[in-house]
């Protein structure tokens, strides 16, 4: 029955969003709450769900996106995006640049949390697009496939770090294995997919951020491409900085602090705001008045991701999460395929592909144990089933939905078809390893 309620769920959020044009902030209320219903919450404690939903949501994302924006919007006032786009022209030319978007995406993807990279990269993908002549999907989805297999697959992101540690799997074997699956997936799911995209067309007014600078008043490529991709470059030096220190405990921990995604974006403003703006004569208040603007273009973007969260919190205190759980474990199958089947049925129920995989972990961990499975392999596994088939319940879903200003039969088409590309060659990958090192 819960199986059923949950289908039911998602169905009627796609038919209220797309067929009744349901603003998807009010949808995801108005399904969430019967949802809770259903489920067996209790009338009085469902509205508590609905609040812990969206604020651990928007908790956990709202400074690095606000921030984010704000850099985003910065970068494409001053021109520092036109600038950076026209150098990517100038080097790779027309026929190789979605090639170049993709390699950007797979470098600034390792050491960057997917939220903080989506909002950092937006911008360099809007100007290329513009400049070039290009559809947007065609320009963009090759990179944001590479920062989401990144995000998936491969330590320090959350879920194969925690991944890892679990398993007491060993972080550069898993690393070297998550690369020798990343590459063709991203290839596959990104440039060569992308092609067939070329003819969805993207409303680009949801969020400007084209400049229409001339070029002879656009900052230097040094400093455009600095400034843009400052968060890379405090995270790459804090990673150095802590080896060089040590045991020093005092500087570990300042390190620790600065490495934090909320505390890279604010320390990139700051610089950001001096590289960019008042360094290129512009007033503090223009620059204030450009961070406003970025905060409302986004609003409604934040209001449906943190709404895309209660629902998931629904679930979670239902017990519908830990009774989807059991059902899966009782299943027989080969461990590795068994951990990404359970990890995409969770994906698929639960939105959330850091919670996915660690749900799918305190299942599978038993029969990795009795089985003697590599434990490299299997935090690839569940890595690559957290990514399958992102939909409405999936706050990357409508951060590339409403950033990019497609329909919902075009943001499955493009953005879902693509996780599901990315998780069944993950997956595909896995087991050939698996029988060469076997």
């Amino acid at each position: 029955m819960t199986f059923i309620i949950i289908l039911c769920c998602i169905i009627s959020l796609v038919v209220l969003i797309t067929w009744a044009k349901v603003n998807p902030f009010l949808a995801f209320l108005f399904v969430s709450t019967m949802a809770g219903l259903l489920l067996g919450i209790p009338f009085s404690n469902i509205m508590q769900s609905v609040t812990k939903g969206i604020g651990d949501t928007l908790g956990s994302l709202v400074i690095v996106i606000v921030l984010g924006a704000m850099l985003g919007k910065l970068v494409a006032e001053s021109g520092a995006a036109k600038q950076i786009a026209r150098v990517f022209q100038n080097l790779f030319g027309a026929k190789y640049l979605v090639w170049a978007m993709t390699f950007t995406g797979f470098i600034v993807g390792i050491p960057l949390y997917y939220n903080v990279g989506f909002v950092l990269l937006v911008p360099i993908i809007f100007s290329v697009a513009y400049h070039n002549k290009l559809p947007l999907v065609y320009v963009g989805l090759p990179m944001l496939a590479s920062l989401s297999v990144m995000h998936g697959f491969l330590p320090p992101h959350p879920s194969p770090m925690a991944l890892v540690m679990q398993f007491k799997a060993n972080m550069a074997t898993t690393f070297f294995y998550g690369i020798c699956i990343a590459l063709p997936a991203i290839v596959i799911a990104g440039p060569l997919f992308s092609r067939t995209l070329k003819n969805i067309k993207s409303n680009e007014g949801k969020v400007n951020l084209v400049s229409d600078l001339s070029d002879d008043k656009l900052p230097g490529i040094f400093n455009s491409l600095a400034s843009s991709l400052l968060p890379v470059l405090i995270i790459a030096l804090v990673a150095l900085l802590s080896k060089i220190m040590g045991d020093n405990n005092a500087a570990k921990e300042v390190l620790i602090f600065l490495g934090e995604p909320n505390a890279v974006m604010g320390l990139t403003i700051i610089i950001a705001t001096y590289s960019l703006g008042i360094a290129r004569g512009k007033r503090l208040s223009e620059i204030m008045q450009v961070y406003t603007d970025a905060v409302k273009d986004i609003a409604m973007i934040l209001l449906i991701i943190g709404s895309a969260g209660i629902l998931k919190q629904i679930f979670v205190d239902s017990g519908a999460s830990k009774e989807i759980a059991a059902a899966l474990s009782s299943w027989q199958m080969q461990p590795l395929l068994l951990a990404w089947v359970v990890t995409a049925i969770l994906r698929l129920c639960l939105g959330s592909a850091t919670i996915a995989g660690l749900t799918a972990a305190g299942i599978i961990y038993p029969l990795m144990v009795q089985e003697k499975v590599d434990p490299n392999l299997m935090v690839l596994s569940i890595g690559a089933g957290s990514l399958f088939f992102s939909h409405v319940n999936d706050t990357a879903f409508w951060m590339f939905k409403e950033y990019f200003g497609l329909s919902m039969k075009d943001t499955f088409r493009s953005w879902t078809f693509m996780e599901t590309l990315v998780s069944i060659i993950g997956l595909i990958g896995v087991l050939i390893l698996n029988q060469i090192i076997g």
